[in-house]
């Protein structure tokens, strides 16, 4: 989603927010904009249409240079108004001030007519210049800043990340947020702030993570944060464990090629403390979680994208492997159908960024109902963001160690998302008595193996390079799998329409005859999944099916599975020797592939496609 970076320092402040914003555009944007507060004390702003870069070409060829030691920046990603230079922020009212914002007003029409009636003109479609225009109001009751912005957040309903600045006091940077993250980087004499840590990195690794309902008020020595009662708050400085390499593209094209390669890694690093030899540690989960997975009777998984999909491979983990009830639901639809809570039920939340905002509302709602009606629904947020949101407010914390992830298409959050989910079975398992000591053994020996299996997934590369070019002048795909592998198709599908903008759909193998035959025909790849296991044979009467209506088959196998029968069939022997927990994951690397270099030969912007945003924190 948007993206902001603010600061106020002794010195020029255009080329960090400049550089700020370009660590953001993983998030996904279609505009930019940056203003600042100059030395005669005026505001001056510069904003683009499209990339960075063209922002960069508007501030180099401005007639007077933008200069200031205090300023705000931001990308957009279109919600109200269309992508225009005229609704890019930051936004400015009357020439005085000035404003970022992620998030969205909800009553913003409300306050818009209500401000129309006061005079202010309106230059844009946006929710956000109504902030401009109600600060520019408060400031006029109340004569200070910091006051004119919690008097205006009052009036907001929605969710919003704000940095506000003003030329009545042009050394003061007022940041609040509710419902979108947003952090204050503590540099030396100076002070910034950001949507991400990502941005701060190249001023500071000491930032503060701003909690729902802050207010800071900011100046170039000084930083006081109130809560949301107003009252004065001392908040934790925290030492970022990212690095500025962690971020950078190193050898590779993009940043979804480095991600995909560097998921050997992550496995470790995901794993790393949290087993030993031959058992998981339980209070990996939190030091109560034996005391509560003892008590658990169901589980319910809450999820959006690709988090939704690592949920559903779960489900027949945990069903098959220790038979307790298991529901996935997509959290956009689950916070709005008044869903039935049983007592007893374990909820996670998986996020890659913990603020997705359905994921997180349908958090807030469990929260609510076991706070009325005293459930006993313990709450577990399987997470990639150390300070979310969603991890500040579950009882149960697992962090997935993928390390920044900077393409908007998710691949190493999705396999330590399934990693992580394996670990949970396991440690449930083990504490219900619902799985022996020999299989936990071996569950955590297969996963021992797994980054040697995905490297070796990751060694096929130039064959499945091959293999995309006969993508290049198709429109629609078919993905097919079986079981746990049906998520699996699923994800691989997702990911080809995320960045090379093929229609491709995945369905279960079996459910061929009830519809998606009548798709096949010499045009359409079809793509499958086929692991040595008890459905092979049925996967293979599928595959037989499809064959004989002349579809291009194309199979992710492994080595024991001998699908192919004739010459129609493309066959990639992807794997050996993995079982029902590594099987997934390890096949999901071929098919990340497939979707990467589709997308190469499509020519589409593969980290930051069209539309799309990283971390959706709004609805």
């Amino acid at each position: 989603m948007c993206g902001i970076v603010g600061g106020v320092a002794e010195r020029n402040v255009v080329p960090i927010l400049v550089e700020g914003l370009k660590r953001l555009e993983y998030r996904g944007y279609d505009s930019s904009g940056v203003a600042v507060i100059d030395q005669n004390g005026a505001i001056m702003r510069q904003r683009a249409l499209g990339k960075i870069k063209a922002l960069e070409a508007r501030i180099e060829k401005a007639e007077h240079p933008l200069n200031g030691q205090i300023g705000i920046a931001h990308t957009r990603w279109a919600t109200h108004g269309v992508p225009s230079e005229n609704n890019a922020h930051p936004h400015i009212c009357n020439n005085t001030v000035a404003v970022v914002h992620n998030g969205i007003i909800e009553n913003y029409q409300e306050l818009k007519t209500l401000q129309l009636e006061l005079g202010y003109r309106f230059t844009s479609e946006t929710d956000t210049e109504v902030v401009a225009h109600c600060v520019t109001e408060q400031l006029k009751h109340h004569g200070d800043l910091l006051k004119a912005v919690q008097a205006s957040i009052k009036k907001f309903d929605g969710a919003y990340a704000l940095g506000v600045m003003s030329v009545t006091e042009p050394g003061r940077l007022i940041a609040a947020r509710k419902g979108s993250p947003l952090v204050i980087g503590v540099g030396i004499g100076e002070y910034f702030i950001a949507s991400d840590v990502s941005a701060l990195l190249p001023v500071t690794q000491n930032v503060i993570f701003m909690e729902e309902g802050d207010v800071a008020d900011i100046t170039r020595t000084s930083l006081q944060i109130y809560n949301r009662d107003g009252e004065p708050v001392e908040r934790e400085v925290k030492v970022s464990s990212l690095s500025s390499a962690a971020v950078e593209l190193g050898d590779h094209r993009h940043y979804m090629h480095k991600e995909i390669f560097e998921q050997p890694q992550s496995i470790i690093d995901t794993l790393e403390g949290r087993i030993t030899q031959t058992r998981v540690l339980v209070n990996a989960f939190g030091n109560n979680a034996e005391g509560i997975f003892k008590d658990i009777k169901q589980i319910q998984i809450i999820a959006c994208g690709t988090s939704y999909h690592s949920g559903l491979v779960a489900k027949y983990w945990f069903e098959d492997i220790i038979q307790l009830p298991c529901q996935v639901e997509v959290a956009s639809e689950y916070r709005y159908r008044h869903p039935v809570v049983q007592d007893n039920t374990l909820f996670i939340t998986i996020s890659q960024s913990g603020e997705t905002a359905d994921t997180l509302a349908a958090l807030h709602q469990v929260n609510a109902l076991r706070k009325d009606k005293k459930f006993n629904i313990p709450t577990l947020t399987i997470c990639n963001a150390p300070e979310s949101s969603m991890t500040r407010e579950s009882d149960l914390v697992f962090l997935t160690h993928a390390g920044p992830e900077i393409g908007v298409a998710s691949t190493k959050a999705f396999t330590t998302q399934l990693v992580s989910l394996a670990l949970l079975l396991t440690a449930i398992g083990r504490v219900q008595k619902r799985m022996s000591e020999k299989r936990e053994a071996i569950i955590i020996n297969g996963l021992q193996k797994l980054p040697g299996l995905v490297q070796t997934a990751l060694d096929h590369e130039p064959t499945i390079q091959l293999i995309a070019n006969r993508f290049a002048d198709k429109q629609n795909a078919l993905f097919l799998g079986r079981g746990t592998m049906y998520p699996i198709a699923m994800e691989g599908a997702l990911k080809l329409k995320e960045i090379s903008y093929i229609h491709a759909e995945a369905y279960p193998a079996g459910e061929l005859k009830h519809g998606p035959l009548a798709l096949i025909d010499e045009t359409i790849p079809v793509i499958a999944i086929a692991p040595h296991d008890g459905l092979l044979e049925k996967l293979k009467s599928n595959l037989q099916e499809v064959n004989a209506r002349g579809g291009q088959m194309i199979v992710f196998e492994d080595e024991k599975s001998n699908t192919s029968s004739d010459g129609t069939f493309t066959v990639v022997k992807t794997t050996t020797n993995v079982g029902r927990i590594t099987a997934p994951i390890t096949f999901n690397i071929a098919l990340q592939l497939l979707a990467y270099h589709v997308a190469l030969i499509k020519g589409t912007d593969v980290d930051q496609p069209r539309n799309l945003a990283k971390s959706v924190t709004v609805e």
